[in-house]
């Protein structure tokens, strides 16, 4: 660390894309710290930073073009100097380390929002260099599974067994959404991926198995399929006697949903190898469905085991978001670990996956004020 144990300057990579800018409009609201705003295309980092200046931003913000698939990226942290680098650019499908390697030559801490299993569950093999160098590396500090651990880690205690994790998300239509996260998607969409399911490992397949779920009043029921993350191996190792680990995730509308699960199905049978090709047409054409639906979305989080008298338990937790805030939550981990590191407050160093490094407390302090509200039903 170039300024002792102190995070003052922070490179947030895809600063201005769709979880990117919301992590810089978050951070820019912290006095004492420089934000760079870092990406392929300086216009739009431009434009994020003087819209930012316009609302007297304390932080001193800056810009940078930096290709994170570009040969002179190692020259530019090393020129850019920041304390924590902020990966945003997905999406992480197919990824190799190069971004997090190059960040811990450079001496700097690296937080990143990947959703890919193996990316995630992987970024261990960089813990010896991460503690030799004295760094924090953390991989998975979003939705999945940032958030989803954090609930689960706050409820597990109220069970003498955890034995089945059944959860999901369902993003409303309205929600601003990227290219990325929709290639992302695509990429295992009729693919096989394994689960633990009632103590087995077995396979199932992307964007299949289709069921309808009930958020509550305020989202109402919604369709779900099969998505791949990297909880699905992390929580066997972390909430030891779990049987079933289950996630799933869904299109508010049915239109769009039973289409990826067509989609799924052509993958499954090998009429279409991979659709991730065809990203751009699949999105534009999602597109023009926009304005159908709602910009409401959420999650839930389903328990089941027994507790101390050996009764079987419940616990369910439901997260709403409305008023289009849902594209803000896969960044609150991120910002939550960014804070803690400018603030000095996570001595934890190495690689390793968003598991356990903050609490639901910390996380609420950042949600409510966006509007962002949860639930428990026991």
């Amino acid at each position: 660390m170039r300024n002792g144990n102190h995070v003052r300057k922070i490179l947030v990579l895809g600063g201005y894309g769709n979880f990117g800018k919301r992590i810089v409009e978050n951070l820019s609201k912290l006095e004492g710290i420089t934000l760079v705003i870092a990406g392929r295309d300086p216009v739009k980092a431009d434009n994020l930073r003087q819209q930012l200046l316009s609302h007297s931003a304390p932080a001193v913000l800056d810009t940078a073009v930096v290709d994170v698939n570009g040969e002179a990226l190692h020259e530019q942290l090393k020129s850019l100097a920041p304390d924590l680098v902020i990966h945003t650019c997905g999406p992480f499908q197919g990824q190799n380390y190069r971004v997090p390697e190059a960040c811990i030559v450079a001496g700097c801490h690296y937080i990143d929002l990947a959703d890919d299993r193996r990316f995630v569950c992987d970024i261990t093999t960089l813990d010896a260099l991460a503690k030799a160098r004295g760094l924090l590396v953390v991989s998975g500090a979003s939705s999945v599974p940032g958030l989803s651990s954090t609930v689960i880690d706050s409820l597990a205690s109220e069970f003498s067994e955890l034995e089945d994790i059944d959860f999901a998300i369902a993003p409303g239509n309205q929600a601003e959404r990227g290219a990325a996260t929709v290639r992302g998607i695509l990429s295992y969409t009729g693919h096989p991926f394994s689960v633990l399911n009632q103590g087995k490992w077995v396979e199932i397949f992307g964007w299949m198995n289709p069921r309808k779920l009930d958020f509550g009043k305020t989202i109402g029921k919604r369709w779900l399929a099969n998505i791949d993350i990297p909880d699905l191996e992390l929580f066997p190792q972390r909430y030891r006697g779990v049987s079933s680990v289950k996630f799933q995730a869904g299109l508010e509308l049915p239109i769009l949903h039973f289409g990826m699960v067509a989609m799924a199905f052509l993958a499954k049978v090998g009429i279409v190898k991979n659709w991730a090709p065809l990203t751009n047409p699949i999105f534009n054409t999602s597109e023009l469905f926009k304005r159908f639906g709602t910009d409401t979305g959420g999650m839930q989080i389903n328990l089941s085991g027994r507790d101390e008298n050996r009764q079987h338990k419940r616990i369910k937790w439901t997260l709403c978001a409305e008023n289009s805030v849902g594209p803000y939550i896969p960044t609150i981990s991120a910002i939550i670990l960014a804070k803690k590191l400018i603030s000095g407050n996570i001595g934890i160093r190495g690689a390793t996956p968003c598991l356990g490094l903050y609490s639901l407390n910390e996380f609420d302090r950042e949600a409510t004020s966006l509007g962002i509200f949860h639930h428990l039903e026991r």
